[in-house]
């Protein structure tokens, strides 16, 4: 498929990955339509940080994704959908789980039929590493068993289930894009190398988090956004579910011990109780293979982890971006 003067919707636009994307689809070419979540004072997420200029080229629409009439509305005329809008925080979910089924399986199906409606030629639903649970076996692939170790995760396999079942039902051409740990500027505090990186830049010198041995997979925000249009250009993709990792873990301790290194040596890890999840719910280990992806389309990491981090690291420093952070606090 050419990207390239296509009508093109994505929604959670306001969003850390989505207005990552909405920047790519704008170098593509593309008519962008940016779905972001309605409020009193119409702000959009982090596409208020685009330049007036960039923003003229966006139309904007703010609204509710559990709401079937705006989201018609925003599909209809529309080439090319990226569904990314979605409750992320896991440790949020423990508190309010119909939230998370109302927005993320609610939200999906909306899209998904709307898209069937008005005959959408590609649908890209964003899925979670978190689907996968703790690794049964490594790297993981795109077989491995889904295990809802909280009620986020379980959310997001609902998501994907139905997905899949409007392909198989409907023919709808829909595509579930499942993001290893992504990071990089305007991530949400509640993520943990945002969570290290403001603790750090904030003076702190007691760097609290939760659980340190899990491991993950971390891409870096471009590398994930890339994978995004790599999939949404390939007509091999359809129908599939396909990962985007690196194929390489570091523990939280690694990492956080890599940031301290970087930022302020004399800092500590402190483990904070509050910070750690339900002992049967902690994914210990999660690392993705990238196999099909780069046999689908090609695509490779550009970034290592020492280049993303340091990119990222240089995005907080700018006291414009770290104002938005409250990391004097426990962001769940």
């Amino acid at each position: 498929m050419e990207l390239r003067g296509k009508k093109v919707l994505v929604t959670g636009a306001g969003g850390f990955i989505g207005s990552h994307l909405v920047e790519r689809l704008l170098e593509e070419n593309c008519e962008v339509k940016a779905f972001v979540r309605y409020n009193s004072l119409n702000r959009w997420g982090w596409l208020d940080a685009f330049p007036k200029s960039v923003l003229k080229e966006i139309e904007i629409i703010s609204g509710d994704i559990r709401n079937t009439d705006i989201v018609r509305q925003a599909v209809k005329g529309t080439e090319v959908v990226f569904h990314l809008s979605a409750l992320i925080s896991i440790p949020y979910s423990y508190i309010s789980p119909e939230s998370y089924l109302e927005v993320n399986v609610k939200g999906t199906l909306n899209v998904l039929q709307a898209s069937l409606d008005f005959e959408v030629e590609k649908v890209l639903i964003t899925s979670t590493s978190e689907v996968y649970g703790t690794a049964k076996y490594v790297p993981i692939d795109e077989n491995h068993p889904r295990q809802p170790q909280s009620p986020y995760s379980a959310s997001k396999i609902s998501a994907d289930a139905l997905a899949e079942s409007f392909y198989r039902s409907y023919n709808l051409p829909v595509v579930i894009v499942r993001p290893f740990n992504t990071y990089g500027p305007r991530q949400s505090a509640r993520a943990v190398i945002p969570t290290i990186i403001t603790q750090l830049l904030g003076g702190f010198e007691e760097i609290k988090l939760g659980a340190l041995h899990p491991t993950r997979d971390f891409v870096f925000v471009k590398d994930t956004v890339e994978g995004f249009i790599r999939i949404a250009k390939s007509d091999q993709t359809v129908g599939e579910e396909i990962n985007i990792a690196t194929g390489k873990e570091i523990s939280i301790k690694q990492l956080a011990e890599k940031l301290i290194k970087l930022i302020n040596p004399n800092a500590k890890i402190v483990t904070e109780k509050q910070r750690l999840r339900p002992k049967k719910s902690e994914v210990e280990r999660l690392v993705g293979s990238n196999e099909k992806l780069k046999k689908l389309t090609g695509w490779i990491p550009r970034y290592t982890l020492d280049e993303g981090l340091k990119e990222t690291i240089e995005w907080f420093r700018n006291s414009k971006n770290l104002q938005f952070y409250k990391y004097e606090i426990y962001n769940i």
